[in-house]
């Protein structure tokens, strides 16, 4: 008689099925989370207890019978301060990281400009894109104000056939430039 045995062992390690719901989860958590909130509500706590360090110097010199009367008034000063700052507090953490937002992008593509130039010039073929794409840019603003003028200005017939000329010739000189490297 033959009899078949079908071990089962798991395919997954229970370690590794743990430690990809903890980084699912952390992500999770990261893709959600809203920078001006803490930064709001850190704000807001500043200056509740500044004013509430006021309000106890303040209230410090009553006297003693009017301890609860004095708990009354620093805590009124602090829920006072709560509600008057939190909208202005999370205005201003808002433009804060807007702001830091911007910073970073300008400085990333700075960067990337920079890799980029540096690519440029120890490769012709990419630098005879970028002037390609410098003289086009160069030729859209000089035919930009060629549109401003009336069609019928000599002036702006002559931009235009200068646009052309100077597009024939950039794309001539790429052409050669990629020709004599190749």
């Amino acid at each position: 008689m033959t009899s078949f045995i079908q071990p089962s062992f798991p395919t997954v390690h229970p370690g590794v099925a743990r430690a990809e719901s903890v980084v699912g989860n952390a992500r999770s958590l990261y893709q959600n989370f809203d920078s001006t909130k803490g930064l709001s509500t850190m704000l807001l706590a500043a200056v509740v207890s500044a004013l509430v360090v006021v309000a106890d110097q303040m209230v410090d010199t009553w006297a003693e019978g009017h301890l609860l009367a004095a708990w009354v008034v620093v805590w009124a000063v602090g829920f006072a301060a709560m509600a008057l700052f939190a909208g202005t507090a999370r205005r201003l953490a808002g433009r804060a990281v807007a702001t830091l937002d911007a910073w970073s992008l300008r400085q990333a593509r700075a960067r990337a400009d920079q890799r980029l130039w540096a690519t440029a010039l120890s490769d012709p073929r990419i630098m005879a894109d970028l002037q390609v794409a410098m003289g086009r840019h160069e030729q859209a603003a000089i035919a930009e104000s060629a549109e401003v003028a009336p069609k019928s200005n000599r002036l702006g017939e002559a931009l235009l056939r200068a646009f052309d000329r100077l597009d024939a010739q950039a794309y001539n000189a790429a052409q050669y430039r990629l020709t004599a490297h190749l």
